[in-house]
């Protein structure tokens, strides 16, 4: 059995600190006017401080010799609080403002005293998270003066990422390390459009080289390629192809010189023509942003709205390269119906959605991934007829996060576009995609015969999990 009396063992470690008989080295801090010098044992500082033990050994004098070193960077209020940590394991924050234990974190830092750095860290983030907002410029200079201050870098970046626009009001983004900056654009969840961050990156590289004029038109060669140079490792982590056709044009063509040749290509021909395939399987999808009118789908999320806007507004109209597109929400979703709380009978849906313009329904395939769904920018109704229509599309998704290569089909028999029953739930087409049934749908397939591509692989009969239809409206 053994048994730590920890308690004891450190009270008694404070005692000899600040017993004056038997020190055997001095330590100089700070500098003038406010020096101080503080009296200390060799054997302790060489075992707690890897920093004390290098400097220590490299000083080293004969026995009849005190021990001196100078420690001009931290303060004697700053290293007191220190070398009680060195001594007797304790760290007192009481009273200690938040300017003095970051000034703790830096001495601690410089005497490699790893464990107390973590926990300086930690502790500034839990408990001054408020203060460090506020006095952010600062925060972040003094995170990157060492490798040491992970902790407090990704809190930087985190920071960054989620509140930009509190940042760059009142930051010089220009000052910004090459590290930071490139921790920063590298995020998923930078919450800031992909032109903005194109622009401060060219912001960012024209403040490195502080001859260049602003404009590209007046560049050399010479002069694209020390810009290259300097952004090298910033280009790739731009997401270009998440950028709108106009902006490509206006933003990004006049700096055509500083992007890969086939990269650059690959984006002129992503805009040029939608049926083009694109050739890298690893260009990174759009970023992603928090939007305040979330939609109230448990079926899709964002990026699948953002592609059937495309598609009902024909932004990137049956683009190959539309899922790469950034948001584009221009409307809002207004949930009509939910099989799953509302119920799946044909006359729940009538009911519920019958002369509404502008519906969309989504359709979650029971058993897989599978949405499938169309627009209407009709109405239903609950008569036995066909409807002529003109906009028309259904469309399917492998699942709500594979958001690559889905089908658009638009209609192509127009006078046949939709089918009206009051035993059918939505239908488009004569089986182009159908819901009917009693109760649970039991009769719902895809066969392509009105529209102009079948949406499923397969034309046999499946059930479904769920399916909402919501109407929209321009924002």
């Amino acid at each position: 059995m053994s048994i730590q009396f920890f308690s004891r063992l450190s009270q008694n470690y404070i005692e000899i600190l600040e017993d004056n008989e038997y020190y055997d080295t001095t330590i100089e801090v700070g500098k003038d006017p406010n020096v101080k010098i503080f009296r200390a044992h060799m054997i302790i500082l060489c075992h707690r401080s890897p920093f004390l033990r290098r400097t220590l050994t490299s000083n080293k004098k004969n026995n009849d010799v005190l021990a001196h070193i100078k420690l001009p960077n931290i303060l004697p209020k700053t290293f007191q609080i220190i070398l009680r940590y060195l001594y007797g394991g304790i760290l007192s924050l009481n009273g200690q403002d938040t300017l003095d234990i970051i000034k703790v974190l830096i001495g601690a830092d410089e005497l490699l005293l790893h464990e107390l750095v973590d926990y300086l860290q930690k502790y500034l983030i839990e408990n001054k998270t408020e203060w460090m907002e506020q006095h952010f410029e600062f925060i972040h200079r003094t995170s990157f003066q060492s490798n040491n201050f992970l902790e407090l870098q990704e809190f930087c970046t985190d920071f960054m990422a989620k509140s930009p626009e509190k940042i760059f009001k009142s930051f010089d983004f220009t000052s910004l390390p090459e590290k930071s900056l490139i921790s920063l654009i590298k995020r998923d969840d930078l919450q800031m459009k992909e032109i903005e961050i194109w622009e401060h990156v060219l912001k960012w590289g024209l403040a490195q080289n502080q001859t260049l004029i602003p404009d590209p038109d007046t560049w050399t060669d010479d002069d694209f390629k020390m810009m290259e140079n300097t952004l090298q490792s910033c280009l790739p982590l731009i997401r270009f192809f998440s950028l709108s056709s106009k902006e490509f044009l206006h933003k990004v063509s006049p700096y055509k010189k500083l992007l890969n040749h086939q990269l650059y290509k690959d984006l002129l021909n992503s805009y040029m023509d939608p049926d083009i395939e694109p050739n890298d399987s690893n260009i990174p999808l759009p970023r992603n942003l928090k939007i305040s009118d979330d939609i109230e789908s448990n079926i899709v999320n964002l990026n699948i709205i953002s592609i059937i806007s495309r598609w009902t507004d024909k932004v990137d109209y049956n683009s190959k390269y539309s899922y790469l597109r950034e948001l584009y929400l221009p409307y809002k979703f207004e949930l009509l119906l939910r099989g799953s709380r509302d119920g799946f009978t044909p006359n729940i849906f009538h009911e519920l959605c019958d002369d509404k313009p502008n519906t969309i329904t989504f359709i979650k395939v029971s058993g897989t991934e599978e949405i499938l769904g169309g627009y209407n920018p009709s109405i239903w109704e609950s008569s036995n007829s066909w409807s002529r229509c003109y906009y028309n599309f259904i469309f399917s998704f492998k699942s709500k996060n594979e958001i690559k290569g889905p089908i658009l089909s638009c209609v192509k028999n127009m006078d046949n576009a939709l089918y009206y029953h009051p035993n059918y739930d939505p239908t488009f087409g004569n089986s182009d995609l159908r819901l009917s049934g009693l109760n649970q749908f039991n009769y719902n397939w895809c066969k392509q015969t009105n529209y102009e591509k079948r949406i499923r692989d397969t034309e046999d009969k499946f059930n479904i999990e769920d399916y909402e239809v919501f109407q929209i409206t321009k924002k």
